[in-house]
């Protein structure tokens, strides 16, 4: 091919997906001269499956992203169609905000905001090769030959390298939503000594809203009060769209199971490893035969269309056997597609040949992040994509990387779970998977994270002062509740009866009552009439404080455990191979990953606590002389 030379950039990131968005916004805005690539514009920020933001944990990851100043939480809470709070019955730590989005609606202003920002251009190409020189990053090319020399590179490919769909008996190369693969890159990557592997995900059909009967639905409506995702954002009133749910049946399954022999899942067309927790209708229907039913979440893709998204019936089945199945399901006995469902296979890299900074080990200035690391969802490329656009500039400037460790944030969890643990199939953040999770709650994500935004330069000075004086007040109205005695009168007594618990006879600290299981501290406001005028964030963040107060000093005792391991650190020049007492498999495996600490040493898997012991000495030694 032949090339000519393009321009220069500081940064270059390929993929305008929810990775690349925040890489490239966080790279630009942190003065890096930055280049987003992406093979079609009107697919920025594009949602190819379902158009909502958050959920059980990615609520978490999306709170986290704007706690660090990035933009996702601000552009859901201007696209949103519905709001709702998930896991209300459960104790905060899994207090889950999600929003439906208008697709539509969520892209543009996406896009918008990219041709907006200072320091950032956005071009329509696709990236087809990398030069490097002498393991560092030297420029990318383009299918046209236009060769952009750079000083760090982030992909963000989603689900596009080497994209293949499958619906039944037909496959063919292609992107998500009909949009051209990236057939090129992996094969540079592959020159590169970068070895990638097979993952699969898929995607329910689309369903034209005017043929379907939702009368035999149950509509699940938004919530009242609204929250917001971004920190700065105030709680706003706006009609929202309904969604509804329905359930498969007996009849569902048996057209299923008559047709799996045309399914590419079970017939072996598909190579790829898809997501155990976001199975396909006919794999739900084979690894659960037991259920008589499954839940159908039926939502709208925006406010100008009719099409609706039918969550919980993704497939690869052949379309006619999809719309049998489809039309068994109550609701939808004559719905009419407009999009076939489908699954899609792509590349993707082994992520524990990464760096915890998501730079790779052994290529200076290329970093991944996204689906490319083997993740999947929206929320969790984001996190990645902001992290890696962070370090690509602490990087250029000379600065130590970004790395934030598991009692820190979900991201920390997130990172640390495929660069340390690596996966075998799309990884999907669960609250499951974070150890301090009472301390690591939504609500509590800017005063984990903000201030290391702020120290960064993603988080303003006038956003900061009022972070911190946001804090101020609830730690002064902490003390104040701690110090307020409740003596034992009428008015009080009669408030206690009212929530069923046990009147007071001497006074007790007003804390000790918000400890208790039927209290809180908006229904003892009647009895304190000398409350501050706080906001509802920061009287959620007294009440959790007071409440959890045993539980929140329990974690905190361990994550300084956690802390003093992974303060330990290793040396980068450790040839674990002539380490005496440690196993053969733990040498190789040390040697391969190079951790940064005995915290990291410990969470690769194979390494035992015995291993540990002996990295421990050696530190010791090490120290002695």
């Amino acid at each position: 091919m032949t090339t000519y030379k393009a321009g220069k950039y500081d940064v270059i990131v390929i993929g305008a997906g929810h990775a690349g968005c925040e890489a490239a916004l966080a790279s630009s805005r942190l003065g890096m001269k930055t280049c987003i690539f992406t093979i079609n514009m009107d697919t920025i920020a594009n949602m190819p499956c379902n158009p909502h933001i958050g959920g059980t944990s990615k609520g978490h990851l999306v709170k986290e992203i704007d706690a660090l100043g990035g933009e996702m939480g601000k552009n859901i809470d201007k696209t949103f169609i519905q709001m709702k709070m998930l896991n209300t019955s459960k104790g905060p730590a899994v207090y889950s905000l999600r929003a439906q989005a208008d697709r539509r609606a969520y892209s543009a202003l996406m896009k918008h905001k990219l041709e907006l920002q200072e320091n950032l251009d956005v071009k329509q190409a696709e990236i087809v090769k990398y030069n490097v020189v002498d393991n560092k990053i030297h420029s990318v090319v383009t299918r046209t030959g236009a060769e952009y020399e750079c000083k760090c590179v982030i992909l963000c490919s989603g689900t596009y390298l080497r994209g293949k769909i499958f619906i039944g008996e037909s496959s063919y190369e292609s992107g998500p939503d009909g949009v051209f693969p990236a057939n090129f890159l992996t094969q540079s990557l592959n020159e590169l000594g970068i070895e990638t592997r097979r993952f699969k995900t898929g995607t329910p059909a689309r369903i034209n809203s005017r043929t379907i009967d939702y009368s035999k639905m149950e509509v699940q409506p938004g919530d009242k009060e609204i929250e917001m995702f971004s920190f700065e954002d105030e709680p706003i009133e706006k009609e929202q769209r309904d969604c509804y749910l329905t359930y498969t049946n007996e009849k569902t399954h048996d057209i299923i199971r008559k047709n799996l022999h045309r399914s590419p899942l079970f017939g072996g067309e598909i190579v790829g490893v898809g997501p155990r927790y976001c199975p396909s209708i006919e794999d739900k229907v084979v690894r659960f035969a037991d259920k008589e039913r499954h839940q159908i979440f039926v939502e709208p893709l925006g406010e100008n269309t009719e099409e609706m998204y039918i969550q919980g019936m993704s497939s690869s089945l052949p379309e006619d056997v999809q719309i049998a199945l489809y039309r068994t399901v109550p609701g939808l006995e004559n719905c009419e597609f407009t999009r076939t469902a489908y699954a899609i296979e792509y590349d993707c890299i082994d992520s524990t040949n990464l760096k915890l900074s998501l730079e790779y080990k052994n290529i200076d200035g290329l970093f991944f992040a996204g689906q490319v690391n083997g993740s999947s969802g929206y929320e969790e490329a984001a996190a990645q994509g902001l992290i890696a656009g962070i370090n690509a500039a602490q990087k250029i400037k000379g600065n130590e990387p970004l790395i934030l460790d598991r009692s820190q944030g979900y991201i920390g969890v997130l990172i640390d779970d495929l660069v340390t643990k690596g996966t075998n199939e799309p990884y999907r953040m669960m609250t499951s998977r974070a150890e301090y999770r009472l301390l690591l709650r939504q609500d509590n994500a800017d005063k984990r994270l903000t201030p290391i935004g702020y120290h960064i330069g993603l988080i303003s000075k006038d956003r900061y002062d009022r972070f911190v004086n946001k804090y101020k007040n609830i730690e002064n109205e902490i003390n104040r509740i701690k110090n307020l005695t409740v003596k034992p009168t009428d008015d009080v007594n009669d408030l206690l009866k009212k929530y069923d618990t046990t009147p007071i006879s001497n006074g007790v600290k007003m804390s000790d009552l918000i400890k208790r299981t039927e209290l809180d501290y908006d229904k003892l406001s009647p009895i304190d009439l000398d409350r501050p005028n706080l906001t509802k964030q920061e009287k959620e963040e007294v009440n959790i404080e007071i409440k959890y107060e045993g539980y929140i000093k329990l974690q905190e005792e361990q994550i300084l455990s956690f802390k003093k391991l992974e303060e330990k650190k290793l040396p980068k020049d450790i040839d674990y191979e002539k380490l005496q007492g440690i196993r053969i498999e733990a040498r190789q495996k040390l040697n391969k990953f190079k951790p940064d600490n005995i915290g990291q040493a410990s969470r690769i898997s194979g390494i035992s606590p015995a291993d540990i012991s002996v990295l421990l000495i050696y530190l010791h030694e090490k120290e002695k002389e």
